[in-house]
């Protein structure tokens, strides 16, 4: 399985696309879609969601193609990196494993509209690596994170992530540190003067107020299920990463420098994870394990202990969907 998705073939997108459904259909025949997760400091999410509620089914099919174009983002994502091999599949293939794990994630919620911008933001933040002139990517990079923001509020805590992988890679000084922050600051300035001009500025700055009055580490999102499949999944990566250094390949200095930036946002996704709300629906951190571990199945010498471990894990989450709901 692992060398079939290494491969890049018309055959791998089908299987992909057509996983993806599988995964997707009960919530279909469901018709039911999260509602009240939007807020006044998530308007776009808001926006399209206002949009949308005509139909449950409009929704899901929007969330639907989202999810596929963004499984296609991050392929191309890993690819440009060397992340994957230069015709691979593997990258879209534990993507949309790990983002649709539960039926809880098959829907429509905030973080899986702000994935697309992180997505772009991680694009020009791998690319800074090589880059000697980096300015206009460091900028792109602060408004990708201001637009994440206003569709999942939390992503601003993207800002530190670059802030610490920028001395990574090798672009540490203190100007090119602030360049995001300004294009991060550059867009919220822009868009509370559109408020000021055409909205309630003052309900809107106290909501804002009130987010940040409320903001603090909570263990309310966790249970038991989330706690064991979370674990499980970052021991496993574990396992892969440090496993995998026998591999058949020769790791350049940017493909390190890439994956050291990986391994900083798992733990920045995991720190995430006690902000409140449904862990399931804050994705960073499987964003930075699908990176790790799309590296690891894509250099290991022997694959026949991780294609028995996949083929396992993949039954699980089908039957997790299909014949009982463990979250």
């Amino acid at each position: 399985m692992i060398k079939f998705f290494r491969q890049s073939y018309v055959v791998q997108y089908v299987v992909i696309a057509l996983m993806l459904i599988t995964f997707w259909i009960p919530t279909f025949i469901a018709g039911r879609v999260q509602t009240d997760l939007g807020s006044s400091v998530t308007p776009l999410y808001s926006l399209i969601e206002r949009i949308l509620g005509f139909s449950p089914y409009a929704k899901l099919a929007f969330a639907f193609l989202l999810m596929l174009f963004e499984a296609a983002l991050f392929n191309m994502l890993l690819v440009e990196n060397q992340i994957v091999g230069k015709v691979s599949t593997m990258g879209a293939f534990v993507f949309v494993i790990l983002m649709n794990l539960t039926r809880t994630q098959v829907n429509f919620y905030p973080f899986a509209l702000a994935t697309l911008f992180i997505l772009l933001m991680l694009r020009v933040v791998f690319r800074l690596y090589l880059s000697q002139k980096p300015e206009l990517d460091l900028l792109k990079a602060g408004i990708y994170i201001a637009l994440a923001s206003i569709c999942y509020f939390p992503s601003i805590f993207l800002i530190i992530w670059v802030f610490v992988a920028l001395p990574i890679a090798k672009k540490g000084t203190l100007r090119l540190q602030l360049i995001p922050i300004v294009g991060f600051l550059f867009f919220y300035f822009l868009y509370f003067s559109c408020i000021f001009l055409f909205g309630d500025f003052l309900a809107i700055m106290h909501d804002y107020r009130d987010w940040f009055d409320g903001l603090s580490f909570t263990l309310v999102g966790f249970n038991l299920k989330s706690v064991i499949l979370i674990t499980f999944l970052v021991v496993v990566s574990l396992l892969f990463f440090y496993g995998g250094r026998n591999a058949n390949f020769e790791k350049t200095v940017a493909v390190r420098t890439k994956m050291t930036m990986s391994v900083l946002l798992v733990l920045l996704g995991i720190l995430m994870l006690f902000i409140g709300g449904n862990v399931m629906l804050n994705g960073l951190i499987f964003i930075g394990l699908s990176i790790i571990i799309a590296y690891e199945f894509s250099y290991m010498g022997n694959t026949g202990w991780a294609n028995l471990f996949l083929t396992l894990f993949l039954l699980l989450v089908f039957a997790n969907h299909y014949y009982f709901k463990l979250l």
